[in-house]
């Protein structure tokens, strides 16, 4: 007998389609041999392996196989099929060829889950994407999930289609032939600004004054910034708070973010949708590979972790310098594309750089502090970062060393709530200036738009027209400077770009790593 179900593929981060068919059917030949399962449509070793869980799974919840020679196919045969989420789908497919549920009822469902050898569903990678695009195809009466994927698939389909959640083999048959189980229902409003506990906050940090206008900018404008400072400074602690002052995610970004964890697996169960913006900090040791995505079968990296977020690279120049040069595409694009053999993925990086360096590799930086490098060795230090990557950093910013007086005192600081507030007062009027162009942040901005947003009084012009041949910037760092005196006067709230402004700007990069 044939039956058939769907489930979906994950390919980057995109889900594709995948219908089920099982043909049962005992021939002369396999009739006294021992059973046997053979799954074609090219599957990789995980799901070829499916027929010896399924079949543990199938027996182990009191149902029989088919006997004989059973075909599995999984179409469209030229799409690459990996990981255990077609399980669940293949034995319900099985037991549909054998009557045990109703052929045709299960054609109208779709169904995705990894079984494990007592028949408890496990749950997958990739869940929101699926759930997604089945829900827009509008063919299902349902889909079928594990109980652990049930929060964050409800939230996908939106109410488009139903979701059930099984926990077991036994439980999916039992949704497909009782049709009474009540479909898993989330509220999207209940995820979006909710808490996630104590989060920390600018109020904490002690003096640093420099740094902390320096992460208001960046946050307002979205600009990616470096922090240059001895060990200890703050510069760690100052960039962790980053997240904090930055507007609320929206449900699109939380959505689009959450679809990117969901495909790695970094979804948890009481937490099935991002509703504060991620901070990665990948360790100095990552591939490029790692921070950029890849592999055989291409899967998103940190930077696309970091998507709608902060990338923290922390102590900058011990980084590969491959593994920096790949970061200039995605800060200028927004976007990374990973080729290989097997076909080419793209996924959306659009995030706040925040890096931090020592000033020299004792670290000291100054030698009444005790810092024995001599000077060839601090510029061959600082060459490690390139010029076209500090090219595409806006806010060259010195951490200094705090004073005894500093130290001892509490911190006066604003809160991250009170600086938020006013980045969100920066991000209306650049997203009410720029969203009929589809930009949200100064940062954004192309080389038209610079033209139409930052035209300059004679005085601030000839401000930058100086800073330019002083300190010999380049086209890209001009472009950089306007861009954050745009950003700088909306935080005042000036419709003009004034000489303070061009001067704060300029002060961020008077030179090549922002020491004074």
């Amino acid at each position: 007998m044939l039956a058939k179900t769907f489930s979906a593929a994950v390919i980057g981060i995109d889900a594709y389609p995948v219908e089920i068919e099982v043909n049962a059917a005992v021939s002369e030949k396999s009739a006294g041999s021992e059973n046997a399962v053979s799954i074609v449509g090219l599957p990789d070793m995980a799901v070829k392996e499916s027929r010896d869980r399924v079949r543990s799974a199938i027996l182990s919840s009191c149902f029989q196989p088919p006997k004989g020679f059973t075909v599995v196919n999984l179409a469209p045969a030229d799409l690459r099929k990996e990981g255990g989420a077609f399980d669940l789908g293949i034995a319900l497919g099985m037991l549909a060829a054998t009557g045990t549920i109703p052929p045709e009822t299960l054609a109208r469902y779709a169904v995705i889950g990894e079984l494990a050898l007592d028949g408890t569903v496990r749950p997958v990678r990739g869940a929101l994407p699926i759930a997604d695009r089945l829900a827009r195809l509008n063919r299902f009466a349902g889909l079928i999930v594990p109980r652990e994927n049930a929060e964050e698939s409800a939230l996908a389909t939106g109410g488009r289609m139903p979701v059930y959640a099984a926990g077991s083999l036994r439980e999916a048959v039992s949704i497909l032939i009782d049709g009474n189980a009540p479909p898993c229902r989330a509220d999207l409003g209940e995820y979006i600004g909710k808490s996630t506990g104590r989060e920390p906050d600018f109020s904490e940090v002690k003096g640093q004054m420099l740094a902390r206008r320096a992460m208001e900018i960046a946050a307002a404008g979205g600009h990616n910034l470096l922090l240059n400072g001895s060990p200890g400074t703050g510069k760690s602690m100052i960039s962790m708070r980053l997240p904090g002052i930055l507007p609320p995610m929206t449900l699109e970004e939380a959505l689009e973010t959450s679809r990117i964890h969901s495909v790695l697996g970094l979804l948890s169960d009481g937490q099935p949708l991002l509703n504060r913006r991620p901070f990665r900090a990948p360790h100095h040791t990552i591939s490029d590979v790692g921070l950029i995505g890849g592999g055989r079968d291409p899967k998103p990296g940190e930077i696309s972790l970091a998507h709608n977020g902060v990338l923290f690279l922390d102590e900058l120049p011990e980084f590969k310098r491959n593994v920096l040069e790949v970061l200039r595409q995605p800060l200028e694009n927004g976007v990374i594309t990973v080729s290989r053999a097997a076909g080419s993925c793209t996924f959306p990086a659009r995030f706040i750089l925040c890096a931090a360096m020592n000033p020299c590799p004792c670290g000291r930086g100054e030698y009444e502090l005790g810092c024995t490098c001599k000077l060839e060795e601090k510029r061959r230090y600082q060459k490690r970062i390139s010029g076209p990557l500090l090219d595409r950093i806006d806010l060259l910013v010195p951490v200094r060393q705090l004073s005894p007086e500093e130290l001892m005192a509490a911190p006066e600081g604003e809160s991250s709530e009170t600086i938020r507030l006013r980045v969100v007062k920066a991000r209306e009027i650049q997203r009410e200036r720029l969203g009929k162009f589809g930009l949200y942040c100064n940062s954004q901005m192309s080389s038209r738009d610079l033209q139409e947003f930052c035209r300059l009084a004679p005085s601030s012009a000839q401000l930058l027209r100086a800073a330019i041949a002083k300190f010999k910037l380049s086209p890209r760092a001009y472009d950089r400077i306007l861009k954050v005196a745009r950003t700088i006067a909306d935080l005042a709230g000036s419709a003009a770009i004034r000489d303070e402004h061009i001067f704060e700007a300029i002060n961020y990069r008077k030179s090549p790593l922002g020491a004074e």
